[in-house]
């Protein structure tokens, strides 16, 4: 894309959804819809369509441009995501085998990771707005390994045991993904392929290790930051005008004049 394109009405909307704080919020909004409201509504492999598509690859571009600031994270992010954008309108074109789109969105899931922490562990106040950014990426911890365990159920059936299949799509995941991510475990399913285990070992201790690492973060940019004070949280300040320049006798008798 030429630089003239990234200009247009769309890309300016989509660029200020992501340069503002409350685009955390918004983005925390739409992933708890689609992790926890989608899937009982859904049934298993249904609720894709071209336009979600479209939509996805739109903020998923604006956002690696908007944390593309070092030439080198533009080299490296962008490619990336034009290619998953590639794929996902090429497999409503011709088939695309299905650990293709799998591992595609895989890899554009990761980014997004990559650009909500950049935007919420940036410099600056610590905001409620960067708080829920936090959280999204703690539900896109989730996401990614409910798209990793798919992509193994697809390339090794019988990775897992339980009331799973490959066929369903990777939105049947996120319940055994969510579990591991919050250590509970219920037992019901169960890895049983080597991959398997290592993916959901190394998910619990992600888990674990976000949360203490996330709030260490935090604090210690409040605590650098102290009198950088939060936008959400700033009362306004009514402007005083001192004596000796005269005013209302609200804001202060006048000062008597020198003879």
């Amino acid at each position: 894309m030429t630089p003239r394109s990234w200009r247009t009405p769309a890309w300016a909307a989509l660029a200020r959804f992501w340069a503002d704080d409350r685009g955390l919020s918004v983005f925390s909004a739409l992933l708890v819809v689609v992790v926890f409201v989608v899937p009982p509504l859904v049934p298993p492999g249904g609720g894709r369509g071209l336009a979600s598509d479209v939509a996805y690859a739109l903020l998923l571009l604006s956002g690696v441009r908007a944390l593309g600031e070092q030439r080198l994270t533009r080299m490296v992010l962008m490619p990336v995501a034009l290619v998953t954008f590639a794929v996902a309108l090429a497999s409503w074109l011709v088939p695309v085998p299905e650990p293709w789109i799998l591992g595609t969105s895989l890899l554009s899931l990761l980014l997004f990771l990559a650009v909500v922490l950049g935007r919420t562990l940036r410099e600056g106040p610590v905001t409620g707005h960067r708080l829920l950014g936090g959280v999204a990426a703690y539900l896109l911890l989730g996401v990614i390994w409910a798209y990793a365990y798919a992509l193994v159920a697809e390339l090794a059936p019988g990775a897992f045991s339980g009331p799973v299949s490959a066929s369903d799509g990777p939105r049947v995941w996120f319940y055994f993904s969510f579990v591991t991510l919050a250590t509970v475990g219920y037992g019901d399913v169960l890895p049983v392929h080597p991959v398997a285990r290592s993916l959901a070992t190394l998910e619990a201790v992600t888990g674990s290790l976000y949360l203490a690492i996330l709030i260490a973060r935090l604090v210690s940019q409040a605590v650098t930051h102290p009198d950088r004070v939060s936008d959400v949280t700033e009362a306004p300040k009514r402007d005083i005008i001192p004596a000796h320049q005269g005013g209302s006798d609200e804001q202060g008798e006048a000062a008597p004049a020198r003879r």
